[in-house]
């Protein structure tokens, strides 16, 4: 999401290639990034990278999404059957190949009935130009929903589902997560650093960039300055920084969740990576149980 409003196009190219040389193998774009409405910025520029060669695209699993809106007019926009089919032919231009491995749905879009939406993404994986289907930003029952009526159509259901997760924000614990256990999907976690929230006071920048963004993490970190200093403070006793902590919390045992990382610079990939390395004891997991407690599954959560 960075590439392009924060990360020029070359830079871009030297994340990925870092990434991939470290075994990172799964980059997820989506058509709206780049905040150039219609024009797909951030998807040509990884499109322009994977047309360097070299096996850059036989290495990754290469995930977008569409839904965003690419235009003003009523049809540029949601899922439609319309849209749904003009927006992969157009994602797949950009992106420089010819079949993107897992196609996400970027949000729900009740206006439009569950059986057209999906009809036409059945189609997109019949033709080859899809092989998985995701979705991002659903509700428990939305992921419900859409794999029942999957399951009844013979027809592929959701193999993933890509969520605002971390520490400071656990609210898919009472419902999404367990549908997603239960429906045998991986849940990938967006924003895992709260946009710099949990990055600790030396990385305390804003995914988007914006002032607007960069306000509302300052309101939010003086909103939670107490589990904030306790959380650092615990960070400095593990003898990590604040990110690897955070990124290491979604990976441990029982969540197993794939943080979604989004690196500005060199040393934050590294330090992203080296997340990969830790594994957090007993007691440091309980720690951050009682600094950032989790909502419970519902409806154990709040029926009794």
């Amino acid at each position: 999401m960075n590439f392009g409003p924060l990360v020029e196009e070359a830079e871009s190219h030297k994340r990925l290639d870092a990434a991939v040389e470290q075994g990172i193998n799964f980059i997820d774009t989506a058509d709206v990034y780049g905040w150039k409405t219609g024009q797909g910025w951030t998807e040509q520029i990884v499109g322009r990278w994977l047309a360097q060669g070299g096996g850059r695209r036989e290495s990754i699993v290469l995930a977008t999404k569409l839904g965003g809106p690419m235009g003003d007019g009523p049809n540029q926009r949601g899922l439609s059957a319309y849209h749904i089919r003009r927006a992969c032919d157009a994602s797949l231009k950009r992106l420089g190949t010819d079949h993107i491995d897992v196609y996400q749905m970027h949000h729900v879009f009740r206006e439009v009935p569950w059986e057209e939406v999906l009809s036409a993404l059945e189609q997109l994986v019949t033709a080859g130009k899809v092989l998985y289907l995701g979705s991002s930003n659903f509700a428990g029952w939305d992921i419900a929903t859409a794999n029942q009526l999957a399951s009844c159509r013979h027809a592929p259901g959701l193999v993933s589902e890509q969520s605002h997760y971390n520490l400071a924000e656990r609210s898919v614990e009472l419902e999404v997560l367990p549908a997603c256990r239960h429906y045998g999907m991986a849940l990938l976690a967006w924003s895992p650093l709260g946009g710099g929230l949990l990055a600790g006071p030396k990385d305390q920048a804003v995914s988007s960039g914006s002032r607007r963004s960069g306000d509302r993490i300052k309101a939010r970190r003086a909103l939670l300055a107490e589990p904030i200093a306790r959380f650092e403070e615990l960070c400095r006793e593990i003898g990590r920084p604040a990110a690897q902590v955070a990124l290491a919390w979604l990976r441990a045992a029982p969540r197993e969740v794939i943080p979604v990382i989004g690196p500005r610079t060199g040393q934050q990939l590294r330090d992203c990576i080296e997340a990969a390395s830790l594994s957090l004891d007993e007691a440091a997991l309980a720690a951050l149980e009682e600094i950032w407690p989790g909502p419970g599954q519902a409806p154990e959560a709040y029926a009794w």
